[in-house]
């Protein structure tokens, strides 16, 4: 049986192993694949029957181009750079990693407002730089520093990571309120559900921790903007394109949103035209919230349980049953 995986290096650049997918087959693992090169897509997928992709995307061509593919895995919880329906319709199953990332991502979430409130890494470098040596006073700040207890923040998207999300800002004193459009017991007993209106409206802080469907592209808007507090802080280590991002930037510019923290950019790596490139108080990070060699153990683990129960005949995570 042969293995291929189409763009291995993020998930493992070299401080994981791959041998438990070996014991499955023949692996092929190529390091990255050009995303917009469908002929190579197809040429490196050749004759085998299962692929693991993180974003290199699987289209109905790939698909009717490589008949002999059984089986699709996502290296990554997100499963739109493959056309599910059709490999459905071909009797393909598409797994995914559901929860690999919950720890990792939900305490990026809280860093990347830490460093909004107190601008760590700036002050790290003054430091460095001679600037608190050469202060005649025996301290200094540079911004204003700001105390989160009890403020209010507002998760859109209250699933795993979102409630991982809310626990921990429940630590720090925080109001917790939330918004998803399933309301759970686990979720009751951390935050208070309300409309996306009102989580908007009373949020001194608002973190997007949902996933990307029609629905929800581009909910973070100029309307939506318009409804949220004066000086408030927006985080999304979630999706890009959640956030229509020159209503952003423009927001950032009047003072609107205080300021913001994002992990995720509309198109990525990010274009050197991206409005939030030029924004001020606007702190960006190349998508790395995911990226702890515990999370992407956590993925490899149970990429090969996927790939387990599918040879046993019980597939499990399968996002196109």
């Amino acid at each position: 049986m042969k293995i291929v995986i189409l763009d291995g290096y993020t998930e493992n650049p070299g401080d994981l192993s791959w041998s438990g997918l070996e014991t499955f087959g023949e692996l092929t693992v190529y390091d990255r694949t050009p995303l917009a090169d469908e002929t190579e897509i197809i040429r490196r997928i050749g004759d085998a029957e299962i692929v693991y992709t993180n974003k290199t995307p699987v289209t109905r061509n790939v698909l009717d181009r490589c008949p002999s593919i059984r089986f699709i895995g996502l290296l990554a919880t997100g499963y739109n750079v493959v056309d599910y329906r059709y490999a459905r319709e071909k009797g393909i199953p598409v797994t995914n990693v559901p929860s690999y990332g919950v720890a990792s991502v939900s305490q990026f979430a809280i860093a990347l407002l830490l460093e909004i409130c107190h601008h760590i890494g700036h002050h790290d470098q003054a430091v460095h730089d001679g600037k608190w040596e050469q202060c005649s006073d025996w301290c200094f700040w540079d911004y204003p520093l700001i105390e989160l207890f009890d403020k209010t923040i507002g998760i859109i998207g209250f699933g795993r990571i979102g409630q991982a999300t809310g626990r921990i800002a429940k630590a720090l004193g925080m109001h917790v309120l939330a918004f998803d459009a399933v309301q759970t017991d686990t979720g009751k007993q951390i935050a208070q559900y309300t409309n996306l209106d009102g989580l908007l409206a009373l949020s001194d802080v608002v973190t997007l921790h949902c996933p990307l469907f029609p629905e929800t592209e581009g909910m973070i808007n100029r309307e939506t903007i318009a409804k949220m507090k004066d000086g408030v802080i927006l985080i999304n280590n979630s999706r890009g394109p959640l956030i229509v991002e020159q209503d952003l930037a423009d927001a950032l510019h009047a003072g609107k949103v205080a300021a913001a923290a994002v992990d995720v950019v509309s198109s990525e790596p990010i274009s050197g035209d991206n409005p939030l490139l030029s924004a001020p108080r606007c702190i960006i990070t190349p998508h790395i919230s995911w990226a702890p060699k515990e999370s992407r153990a956590r993925i490899l683990t149970c990429a090969m349980e996927n790939l387990k129960a599918f040879l046993a005949g019980t597939p499990i995570n399968v996002v196109n049953s």
